[in-house]
């Protein structure tokens, strides 16, 4: 997993895995999102990788 400031990068190789691993990613983010006023996007940005990022 890597994070930067507004964003989470998952390398996700188990797709039984898959919807726990996003969802604690979500929870990760959202009290940023809370703070900020903006939304979590979800986005595949490779093979079996996504992005949680905040969506402004």
């Amino acid at each position: 997993m890597t994070t930067h400031t507004d964003s989470i990068t998952l390398k996700i190789w188990d797709k039984s895995a898959i919807d726990h691993t996003i969802d604690a990613a979500i929870r990760d983010l959202t009290p940023r999102a809370a703070a900020e006023n903006c939304g979590i996007a979800v986005t595949l940005s490779g093979p079996k990788t996504f992005t949680v990022s905040l969506s402004r």
